[in-house]
C-alpha cells in the first residue's frame, strides 16, 4: 500500500532532507508526515544508543495559547499543575475530557509571560482547547504558529548541538529551553526528547529555514557519529516512554497508562507551598476512578518465541486458559534484552509481575510474562 501525500497531509521543512538522508518509510501524525523508518533499523538504533540520532519531528505540532487569561487556561486544561510554570520551563503536561479520560500528553512550554505552547502528541488540541476557551470566555488567541521541532537525541547529542550552536547549549537543564538565533534561523533550544538517552529538540520557529537548520547539525553531527533516524519503538518501549493512542485506547485515564504521577490530584503536595490543588478538566472523575481500584494497567510484557512481525493493531492477551484479559498495544525485539518485548493494557488482577499469559502473533500462539515498567531484564 503506498501513502500518498496531498493537501491535507502536511509535509515538513525537513522532509525533504530527511528523505535524501535515507529515510524509506513514514506514516501520519497529527495531519502532517512523520519518517519513521530507513531501511536498516540496526544502524537507527546503534546511532540513537551509541551516538546521536536526527529526527524530523515537525509532526510534533505546537498549539499556542497566547494572551491575558493563557496561564489561567493552561493550568485548567492540563491535570498537571502548572502554577508554577516559569518563562524558559517545560512540563510533561497530560491533559484529560471530563470523565478523566487522556485526550493528550503534551510538553507544556511558557515561552513568555502570557504565551504558552502546548507540543503535542497525535490528537487534535487545537480544537479542544479553542473550544473549551470559547465555552469558558477566556481572553486568549489559540493557534497554530510556524514552529518545527527538530530532534537531536543520544548520548553524544550535547557535542552535537555544542558544535553547531555553541557550548552555551550544555548549560540548559533537563525540560529547559532558551530562544537563540544563529545565522538569522530562529529557534527555541530545549533540552527535551522523546528517548531515554536525552537529547534536545530545535524549535524551528521560521518553517522557510528548515533545510538550512538539517544542514547545519547534520555537518556538526559528523565527528559524532551522527545517523538519520525517527522515534525509536524498540528503544522507547525499553525504556518506557508513553506513544498516547498506540499505547492507549479511547479510555484510558493517566493512571491506567503509568503516567498518574504527572497528574496533580493530592492536596498536600501540589503547586506552591501552602496552596491547594489546582482545578483542571477531569479532576473529580480521575479521583472517582481512582479511588474505585479497578482499573486496568499498562504493563510491559516479555513474549517468548522468534523475533515478531511489526504489529499492525491491537492483539488479544489472554490467560493460560484461553480467557481474554486484555491487549497488547506495542510490540519489539529489544536489541538491549535480547527479548521480545511488549506493553499491554490488562484487566485488573492480571497485571501483576510475573504473571503467566498468551498473546498470539504470527499466527501462533505465544507465552508471555508481566513486567513492571520500565523494563530492568539485565
Amino acid at each position: 500500500m503506498e501513502l500518498i501525500v496531498g493537501p491535507r497531509t502536511r509535509v515538513t521543512p525537513f522532509t525533504e532532507r530527511a528523505v535524501a538522508a535515507g529515510m524509506t518509510k513514514a506514516m501520519v501524525y497529527n495531519h502532517t508526515l512523520l519518517p519513521i523508518s530507513t531501511d536498516d533499523p540496526v544502524a537507527e538504533y546503534r546511532a540513537l544508543t551509541e551516538a546521536a540520532a536526527i529526527w524530523d519531528v515537525g509532526c510534533e505540532r505546537q498549539v499556542q495559547i497566547a494572551g491575558p487569561d493563557a496561564h489561567r487556561l493552561m493550568t485548567y486544561l492540563c491535570a498537571r499543575d502548572l502554577r508554577d510554570l516559569r518563562v524558559g520551563m517545560a512540563r510533561y503536561a497530560p491533559m484529560c475530557d471530563y470523565r478523566g479520560r487522556l485526550v493528550n500528553d503534551p510538553m507544556a512550554l511558557r515561552i513568555d509571560e502570557t504565551t504558552f505552547w502546548l507540543s503535542i502528541a497525535d490528537s487534535d488540541v487545537l480544537l479542544w482547547a479553542r473550544a473549551v476557551a470559547g465555552e469558558g470566555g477566556y481572553d486568549v488567541e489559540i493557534s497554530e504558529p510556524d514552529v518545527w521541532p527538530l530532534a537531536i537525541q543520544g548520548p553524544r547529542a550535547a557535542d552535537v548541538v555544542a558544535a553547531a550552536l555553541g557550548d552555551w547549549v550544555r548549560e540548559l537543564r533537563f525540560f529547559r529551553f532558551a530562544p537563540h538565533d544563529h545565522d538569522n534561523i530562529p529557534m527555541v533550544v530545549c533540552r527535551s526528547g522523546w528517548s531515554g538517552q536525552g537529547g534536545f529538540e530545535l524549535f524551528l520557529m521560521d518553517g522557510a529555514k528548515g533545510e538550512q537548520l538539517w544542514d547545519l547539525l547534520w555537518e556538526a553531527g559528523r565527528p559524532f557519529g551522527l545517523g538519520v533516524g525517527a522515534p525509536n519503538n524498540p528503544e522507547r518501549i525499553e525504556s518506557f516512554l508513553l506513544s498516547f493512542g498506540g499505547d492507549t485506547d479511547p479510555e484510558t485515564d493517566p493512571d491506567e497508562a503509568g503516567i498518574g504521577r504527572f497528574v496533580s490530584l493530592r492536596d498536600d503536595h501540589d503547586g506552591p507551598a501552602g496552596s491547594v490543588s489546582h482545578d483542571f478538566i477531569g479532576k473529580e472523575a480521575l479521583r472517582a476512578r481512582r479511588a474505585s481500584g479497578s482499573q486496568r494497567r499498562l504493563v510491559g510484557l516479555v513474549i517468548d518465541g522468534d523475533p515478531p512481525l511489526p504489529l499492525r493493531s491491537p492483539r488479544s492477551v489472554q490467560s493460560p486458559d484461553g480467557h481474554p484479559v486484555g491487549t497488547l498495544r506495542a510490540l519489539a525485539r529489544s536489541p538491549r534484552f535480547d527479548a521480545n518485548i511488549g506493553l499491554a493494557l490488562l484487566d485488573p488482577r492480571w497485571f501483576e509481575p510475573g504473571t503467566e499469559l498468551q498473546v498470539s502473533l504470527d499466527g501462533t500462539n505465544r507465552a508471555a510474562t508481566t513486567t513492571s515498567l520500565p523494563f530492568d531484564l539485565d
